[in-house]
């Protein structure tokens, strides 16, 4: 199992995701002899889950059922345990167009946080890309480097745990593309543009207030990047649902006014089942402001 590789039969040492239902999911990491308890029931991970193909629907000691699945880097960001507050798939899908990501792209990010966007990076940027990421805290740093070596991406990423902000990304002139998500990202614009390659190159900070996009972009405008700009994604899902309108009557085929009570009867009654689409009543609100920018190519 790996987050940038496919496997078909699940391995000891994998991590799964147990699916339960729409709204439940968890992730757990197989190991011989262990059992898993679920609301339907107990999951013994020796006789029914190694060996098994991902996908696989597996029946628990209550009867109950659940589904198995290859973990995805979307998946991971809804089952992740958070140790910050994490950026979900609505502003990474944006972030990775916007940097031109692709497989070979040279990726520095700040910080890693709980590792939602850093997998979503890797799976862009395999096989032959890397992500160098910093992280402030150290105990988080350690933990981010547990993580992707059970998730079998370690070769793709380092972790440096050092201040951003002062030490910079310990590269120079090598990054396609630098991710800042820092309480003070125009204080590592510096080294942000000392991370990129000579010529061109795309930046990305996400803030949460328009106080922190201000300095930010000042600071990318001192630094001479160019196309500067700042979007805020908001997901609006619409529930499809089949709703049954009535047929109008427009009187008979002929023209006669006349009409028999069945006719009426049977006028009245016509409708027709659709399918249709409704926004919701609430959505989530704002989450953060991405500023993206490119280096010059001159």
């Amino acid at each position: 199992m790996s987050f940038v590789e496919y496997s078909e039969f699940i391995q000891e040492g994998d991590v799964v995701i147990i699916f339960l239902g729409r709204e439940s999911m968890m992730p757990i990491k197989v190991q011989s002899g262990a059992q898993t308890q679920t609301r339907y029931g107990v999951i013994r991970h020796s006789s029914d889950l190694i060996g098994q193909k991902f996908g696989s629907k597996i029946t628990c000691s209550k009867g109950g059922w659940v589904y198995v699945l290859h973990p995805t880097p979307e998946l991971w960001t809804v089952n992740l345990p958070h140790r910050t507050q994490i950026l979900y798939t609505t502003d990474i899908a944006n972030i990775t167009l916007m940097l031109d990501l692709k497989p070979g792209s040279v990726v520095c990010e700040s910080g890693t946080g709980s590792g939602s966007l850093s997998h979503a990076i890797l799976r862009t940027i395999a096989p032959t890309g890397h992500l160098h990421t910093v992280e402030f805290h150290a105990q988080r740093a350690e933990k981010a480097i547990q993580e992707f070596k059970e998730h079998k991406v370690s070769h793709l990423v380092t972790v440096r745990n050092q201040d951003v902000c002062k030490d910079g990304f310990g590269i120079t002139h090598v990054a396609d593309a630098v991710f800042l998500d820092i309480p003070s990202p125009w204080e590592a614009i510096t080294h942000a543009k000392r991370a990129l390659k000579h010529k061109g190159g795309r930046l990305c900070s996400f803030s949460p207030c328009i106080e922190q996009v201000q300095r930010t972009c000042e600071a990318l405008l001192e630094h001479g990047f160019e196309e500067i700009c700042t979007l805020e994604v908001l997901l609006r899902v619409h529930e499809v649902r089949t709703v049954t309108l009535p047929l109008p009557d427009f009187g008979p085929e002929d023209g006669s006014s006349d009409l028999g009570l069945e006719d009426a009867s049977n006028s009245t009654n016509s409708s027709v089942n659709c399918k249709t689409a409704t926004p919701p009543r609430e959505i989530a609100g704002h989450t953060g402001y991405l500023s993206f920018a490119t280096k010059p190519r001159n």
